[in-house]
């Protein structure tokens, strides 16, 4: 079902240019060009994975997005120039006492979930077990002042206490209607690594507040994230934005596209001869409201 058209909104496409654009991206950017009924809709790139981002892809996707129609109103963001403002945000939430360094490595924290048989699990698998939140803060500065690698977590439980004042937390989405925010079950997710910036989870709220975004449309693979998202928005004194959980275009094997996979890019089904209007009609745009 296409989002309601009952009021102007402000929507955004956010790809990230680690490959060329494919069929599923097509159908989230029409989504959003198309929930912003008569608003403004926005176009961000989202490139803080240096290591995977590159410029040609930043340029290509810009190239299909004409090429498909969809064309988005003012200048394009990019996460890459935004670093000052993601550590102002890690700043405001280490003041509020709700992230801890986290040293543990993957194989250290796989190790232990398969030490512990009750190990929590969440909507996208076993969480995090909190080795390094029961640290007591004189060990987390010594590791740290030791120069050891580590990351920033975001303790749930102790942001989830630090908002209560502010009330229940909920979150509208279009599709599902209001949703009680419960972020414990994704854990304690990292929010920044040294020498790797943020994490997807605090670079788009914070993009999408500074945007003034107040519709987000994307993918129904990311509805658990808005638990995160929404408490996030709570500690750091955000708006809180509508969301739209959208259906994915999927491959014939019933999977989800994606570009690691070698999802078919746009360009290609181009050079052998699909037009925009194929491209539409592959994936189901415009749908019945």
């Amino acid at each position: 079902m296409v989002p309601s058209m009952s009021a102007p909104a402000v929507t955004r496409f956010a790809p990230s240019p680690s490959g060329y654009l494919h069929l599923g991206h097509a159908y989230a950017a029409l989504f959003a060009q198309g929930a912003s009924a008569g608003g403004r809709f926005l176009l961000r790139i989202e490139d803080i994975d240096t290591t995977r981002c590159r410029p040609e892809f930043d340029a290509a996707l810009q190239e299909d997005l004409a090429w498909l129609g969809v064309m988005w109103t003012g200048p394009v963001l990019r996460q890459s120039e935004r670093s000052e403002a993601y550590a102002a945000a890690v700043r405001t939430l280490s003041r509020l006492g709700v992230l801890y360094p986290c040293f543990c490595t993957r194989a250290e924290i796989r190790a232990e979930i398969a030490r512990s048989p009750s190990a929590p699990h969440g909507p996208e698998g076993a969480l995090y077990p909190g080795t390094c939140r029961t640290l007591t803060g004189t060990e987390r500065a010594a590791r740290v002042a030791a120069g050891e690698q580590h990351a920033l977590r975001l303790d749930v439980a102790a942001a989830l206490e630090a908002v209560r004042p502010h009330g229940p937390l909920v979150w509208r989405d279009r599709a599902a209607g209001p949703v009680a925010c419960t972020p414990e079950m994704l854990g304690d997710v990292v929010l920044a690594r040294k020498g790797l910036g943020v994490s997807y989870h605090l670079a788009v709220t914070v993009d999408d507040a500074f945007q003034g975004v107040t519709l987000v449309t994307r993918g129904v693979d990311l509805f658990h994230a808005t638990h995160v998202h929404r408490l996030l928005q709570a500690a750091l004194g955000l708006p809180v934005p509508e969301y739209h959980h959208h259906r994915l275009i999927t491959g014939p094997d019933g999977n989800r596209l994606a570009t690691r996979d070698g999802a078919a890019a746009l360009r290609t089904l181009r050079a052998d001869g699909w037009t925009s209007v194929d491209i539409r009609a592959r994936i189901g745009w415009p749908e019945a409201g």
